[in-house]
């Protein structure tokens, strides 16, 4: 079963832009790419580095330690299907933004 958080005005990042939230408990980084929002953890699964300050390119996310690089749609490694970070789904209603995570 999954849960909505609701995310402030000031919690959504401008086109290009990218900001580290805390949602219950969890490091999230949410990236707008191109007016699409795209939330992962911000830990990579090689060896737990965070992503949020990561090289950006389009929606692949390059990782500062070691240059594993994820597709922020999937989560999965660039041309690979054997790593991925968990991804989140972003819903957007009216001006209300939401991140969708699985309820523990």
């Amino acid at each position: 079963m999954s849960r909505r958080i609701r995310l402030l005005p000031t919690q959504v990042p401008a086109r290009g832009a990218r900001v580290l939230l805390a949602c219950e408990g969890r490091s999230i980084a949410l990236f707008n790419v191109a007016d699409s929002l795209y939330a992962i953890a911000d830990s990579c699964p090689h060896q737990g580095a965070s992503l949020c300050g990561g090289r950006l390119e389009g929606r692949v996310i390059q990782c500062c330690a070691h240059g594993l690089r994820f597709d922020l749609a999937s989560g999965y490694l660039v041309n690979s299907t054997a790593l991925r970070v968990v991804s989140y789904p972003v819903e957007r209603e009216g001006d209300e933004v939401f991140i969708c995570v699985d309820s523990e």
